[in-house]
Formats: structure tokens, sequence, C-alpha cells
């Protein structure tokens, strides 16, 4: 919708600045031919402007193949962009690599960082010592072990966002 794009570029003016044949049309392209209609493309643009302005070359193929190697394929790599599309702009030595490296260390195998990540892209911006670190350490004093936390995250992945002291504690203290 051209009103939509005109938004965007209205928001994130350095959108005007790409160009036409080295950024947008191959990034766009990149995005359909992973599995992206034109539609969710156009909200990629609207969620994550900043996106369009990657390198197609060193910033998102690589992301995408590293999916692929935890078992993604085009289709679930693209549906996790669309829901996602901010996990692009995520550092993948120093966010991606290293948070799911941790989930491994809990217990997680590739195919539960995969479907964790396809249920809730965002989770993968969280910060490990912000975020993952103390709520898996809670629920070790809860008693729960790491396969256990393992497989909670992975059935239940928004549980390292919600609040300590707002959601998690009162609902085991009720």
């Amino acid at each position: 919708d051209d009103k939509e794009v005109a938004k965007t570029f209205a928001k994130f003016p350095a959108l005007f600045g790409c160009s036409l044949e080295k950024k947008l049309k191959p990034t766009s392209q990149w995005l359909k031919e992973l599995g992206m209609d034109d539609k969710e493309v156009a909200k990629s643009l609207a969620r994550s402007p900043a996106l369009f302005g990657c390198s197609l070359e060193k910033k998102l193929k690589p992301t995408s193949q590293w999916l692929k190697e935890l078992g993604m394929d085009d289709k679930e790599v693209a549906k996790t962009f669309a829901k996602s599309p901010t996990l692009l702009g995520c550092s993948l030595e120093n966010k991606l690599k290293p948070t799911s490296q941790w989930l491994k260390e809990l217990g997680m195998d590739n195919s539960q960082v995969a479907k964790t990540i396809t249920t809730l892209p965002q989770l993968m911006g969280f910060s490990l010592e912000e975020n993952f670190k103390p709520r898996v350490q809670w629920l070790k004093e809860l008693g729960i072990d790491d396969s256990q936390v393992a497989k909670a995250i992975t059935k239940h992945p928004p549980i390292m966002g919600y609040s300590l002291e707002e959601i998690l504690k009162p609902r085991v203290q009720w």
C-alpha cells in the first residue's frame, strides 16, 4: 500500500538515501524468495525500516543461513522474519549466537531453539543478563532443573520476558 510505504519513509527518512537498485529492491526480492508475499514485505518495511538499510550479503543472508542451520526451512525463516523483522537487525555474533548457545547449554537442542525463535522471535533480542539469567536462576531456586526450564522456554517463550516481581513471583506465591 503506497500510503503505508509513504508513512514509513516519513518515519525513517534515511530510507530516501538507500539505493533503490542496491538496497531496497534486492532486499524486497530476497524476502519474497524466502516466502514473504508483497504485503508481508511492506509490513516488514513498516515495522523495521532499518532492515532495508542492512547489508544483504553481510547481515541478512548470514542470519537467514544461521536459522536454517538450526533446522528452519525457507518458509519458517520467512514466517519468523515477518513476525519480527527486527531479528534480522540483531548481531549474529554478539546476540543471536551467544543467546542460542546459552539456550543449548540449558539443554535445548537446535530444533527446540528454532521452535522457540519461530514462536517468539523477539526473544532473541532479550538480554541474557537482564532477562534470561535472572528468570532461570529464580526457576532453579524453586527446584526446577535445567531440562525442565528448557522445556518451559520451548513451550512458552514469553516466560523469559515476564516481570519477575510483577508476574512470575506473585503467581507462584498465590
